[in-house]
């Protein structure tokens, strides 16, 4: 393995390089095969190595990787139309990752408020909410800790309780400008919106004029079975953000919105990389595999197989369940051992496992979308060893 010293800490990792991969799979420097269920979290939605995803990167780089974004290109122009034909939204704007994306829906979310809204710029979000990592972003999550990391925070983002509508109707007052929320809250531990209060968040905000943003950085893109998550609660949000799978592994975000709501004007918005060719261009290949002819059926499908095996696997070890939708699960643990098993996993022989715990009492799954079946026996096989070595 190479000397690592010159790679700033930010988190621990394990003394590894992963080298290559394909599909399920993740090979080590030493040889040693993965079994993923992380997927770069939730990023990698078609796997490693997916041969579309290739073709895309390589046929653009010989045409063009960056015309500068003064210029359209192409896969720009093709990205967007598929994005809108698929979507109840209009107009996007392409950046290059999650929080950048929710950075511009706060920005084009204060704009409009500025302009229609006698600059209101207040944007409710939620409790264990997770945005980004730029300032602002931060400030809009509900992370425990994260007021105090880089304080001051950004003003301007009220807490509210996910599922609990009163608790929105409390906040809201003549600054308010839209409500923003995680259709599935992802690292506050895979915890869904239920159908009931998404209707009713969206009527309410319909209601008082105040937006509703949804974002799905890592619910969309087929990762709840549905193309885009909202669409499981037949809802046509104002604004959405997309990043993490709609570029499979490369980076690329974006910004949706109806044109009721695109007010930048030229100068408010822009970045050196938004919009490229080359990301793209893979982008188009992304979704154009997600809409293909019963992929979504399938992922459906995987998902309720996954739900099945993880309730099984609780029923034996006495577990609390599991929750989620499509293939953005949780496993329950009942106890703080969740780290304890990610640990165990991937340093298990010969074959490790890669799964996640963002909180002590629970892992997540993120597999890749075409996971097979086979693969997710063979995961609840491991996972099931590890359980029952885990202490009681």
């Amino acid at each position: 393995m190479h000397d690592p010293h010159s790679v700033m800490f930010i988190t621990k990792r394990p003394e590894i390089e992963m080298v290559s991969g394909k599909g399920s799979w993740l090979v080590d420097n030493n040889g040693k095969h993965y079994l993923d269920f992380m997927q770069g979290w939730a990023v990698n939605c078609l796997g490693h190595a997916n041969p579309g995803m290739i073709a895309a990167l390589e046929s653009q780089a010989r045409k063009v990787i960056n015309p500068s974004p003064a210029f359209y290109n192409s896969p720009m122009i093709e990205l967007a139309d598929l994005l809108t034909k698929h979507s109840c939204f209009d107009k996007v704007f392409f950046a290059n990752s999650g929080a950048e994306a929710n950075e511009g829906a706060i920005k084009l979310a204060r704009k409009w408020g500025k302009l229609h809204k006698n600059s209101a710029f207040e944007i409710i979000t939620f409790d264990h909410s997770f945005h980004g990592r730029t300032i602002a972003t931060m400030s809009a999550s509900g992370k425990p800790g994260w007021d105090t990391i880089y304080a001051p925070q950004v003003p301007g983002f009220p807490k509210a309780d996910l599922n609990d509508l009163s608790s929105v109707e409390k906040l809201i007052n003549e600054n308010t400008v839209a409500v923003m929320l995680e259709p599935v809250q992802g690292e506050g531990g895979v915890i869904p919106a239920t159908k009931e209060f998404m209707k009713a968040l969206r009527q309410l905000t319909i209601d008082k004029g105040i937006l509703l943003i949804v974002d799905e950085v890592q619910s969309g893109c087929g990762r709840t079975g549905k193309l885009f998550a909202h669409q499981l609660y037949d809802i046509e949000p104002d604004i959405m953000t997309l990043g993490k799978g709609i570029g499979g592994g490369v980076p690329l975000s974006a910004l949706l919105c109806t044109d009721a709501v695109a007010c930048f004007e030229p100068g408010d918005q822009g970045g050196t990389y938004n919009g490229n060719p080359l990301m793209t261009a893979v982008g188009v290949s992304v979704i154009e595999q997600l809409t293909a002819p019963g992929f979504m059926e399938e992922v459906q499908a995987k998902g309720e197989y996954l739900k099945e095996k993880l309730l099984e696997l609780s029923e034996k070890h006495l577990l609390d369940g599991e929750r989620g939708e499509g293939l953005l699960r949780a496993l329950k643990l009942g106890r703080d051992i969740g780290p304890e098993l990610v640990e165990n996993a991937r340093t298990n022989n010969p074959i490790g496992l890669l799964i996640n715990s963002p909180r002590p009492n629970l892992l997540r799954f993120m597999p890749a979308l075409n996971v097979s079946r086979d693969e997710i026996d063979q995961m609840i096989s491991m996972l099931d060893n590890l359980i029952t070595q885990a202490p009681k």
